[in-house]
């Protein structure tokens, strides 16, 4: 591509890490599957005179997404892991030694938090959980040996936006890494590092994927960050499957298309949800009456197909007849594939830092890519049964 012409972001979905005529004029990179690397000779084996030089240290293939996801999400570079939690303890044990203190958001990614209490913990690195809602007044919390803040916006499953530009002043003023799970939103409706993110992580799993078929992460980083990273994925050599890293490839060329399709569905479904009695509150950033509304507002481009619900006080078996009645809403884990699906969610048993204080059962729903007239039949026929099981 033109490097002196601007492109928009769909422009660069289609075109970014490409090289067809590197591949005999094929437009898709091939699936490059293997270890051993054959040097030239034995003085290019003994300097490691190649591009590549084993199967773990990158390929055409890995490359290829390295590189466009580096130019989507605005970084100096690009690591792959072989799904969004792995790239999740990268991006932190990247940034963090024995002895080190860090600072969680409250509403982080249940599995992230596993991996700070169990892992970090038995590795000497102490986790503090903070409340979401805090911005510049997070450096109240900082101690001599805090190294990192993890953020994540908006928060798993309850939907918080944070003030990242305030919480990454406080990290540069103070000489911290930041790393943000910016899964949600992708880096076209929230670019990580234009907005101070040392480490953002994706799971492309989720919206990268957009099939529910593959499990991958990404975790790219700007100048100062990319040596550490890099290394630390070269110590670990957690490589993804070259399969995977090719779906990903295909699925990153119509994300733009997907990811937009998916806000308005998910707010066309969550507006309808917003009127319907049987709802206290619906948590969906792109709402004005959504607590952090403001904060999306002003930083983000666009939503996503990804809100949470809190319903009116009601039974277990009301609630069991509501969702197993459902015949367009999975119930299943993950989300940002072309299905709808929908969870049930508790967050008081490990919130820490904040209370989670729901009238009734939430729900977390998924808006996939069938007619939102469907779903939201589908939806209307469960609160029937709902309500007759009072």
């Amino acid at each position: 591509m033109d490097e002196r012409r601007p492109l928009k972001d769909r422009t660069k979905l289609v075109h970014a890490g490409r090289h067809p005529f590197e591949q005999h004029g094929f437009i898709n990179t091939p699936i490059y599957r293997g270890s051993t690397v054959l040097y030239r000779s034995y003085a290019d084996l003994v300097a490691r005179n190649a591009k590549y030089t084993y199967g773990t240290h990158g390929t055409p293939t890995t490359d290829a997404l390295e590189t466009a996801w580096t130019e989507i999400a605005g970084a100096a570079g690009t690591v792959l892991a072989p799904s969004g939690l792995s790239a999740v303890a990268l991006a932190i044990l990247s940034a963090v030694k024995a002895g080190d203190h860090i600072l969680v958001s409250d509403s982080v990614y249940q599995p992230t938090r596993n991996f700070c209490d169990r892992f970090l913990k038995r590795m000497g690195v102490e986790t503090t959980y903070y409340d979401p809602w805090l911005g510049a007044d997070i450096a109240d919390l900082v101690r001599p040996n805090t190294s990192v803040i993890f953020l994540e916006t908006p928060g798993s499953q309850t939907f918080e936006i944070q003030d990242v530009p305030a919480i990454a002043a406080v990290a540069i003023e103070k000489d911290l890494c930041t790393i943000l799970d910016n899964t949600w939103a992708t880096p076209l409706f929230f670019p990580p590092h234009r907005f101070g993110i040392d480490l953002a992580v994706e799971a492309g799993t989720k919206y990268l994927s957009g099939h529910a078929d593959l499990l991958l992460g990404l975790v790219s980083a700007n100048e100062r960050w990319l040596p550490r990273l890099r290394a630390a994925f070269d110590l670990f050599a957690n490589c993804p499957g070259p399969e995977d890293v090719y779906l990903a490839l295909r699925g990153l060329r119509t994300l733009e298309l997907r990811l937009r399709e998916a806000e308005r569905q998910g707010l066309s479904l969550a507006t309808w949800l917003s009127e319907r009695p049987e709802v206290a509150r619906v948590l969906h950033p792109a709402l004005p009456d959504c607590p952090g509304h403001a904060i999306w507002k002003r930083d983000f481009r666009g939503s996503s197909g990804l809100f949470s619900v809190y319903l009116n006080p009601v039974s277990r078996p009301a609630l069991a007849a509501f969702l197993d009645g459902l015949t367009l809403f999975g119930m299943g884990f993950s989300w940002g594939g072309y299905e709808s699906l929908v969870i049930p969610f508790d967050c008081s048993t490990y919130r820490t830092a904040t209370t989670f204080a729901s009238p009734g059962p939430a729900l977390r729903f998924s808006i996939g890519l069938e007619d939102p007239e469907d779903l939201k039949a589908d939806l209307a026929a469960g609160f029937e049964r709902l309500n007759a099981a009072r």
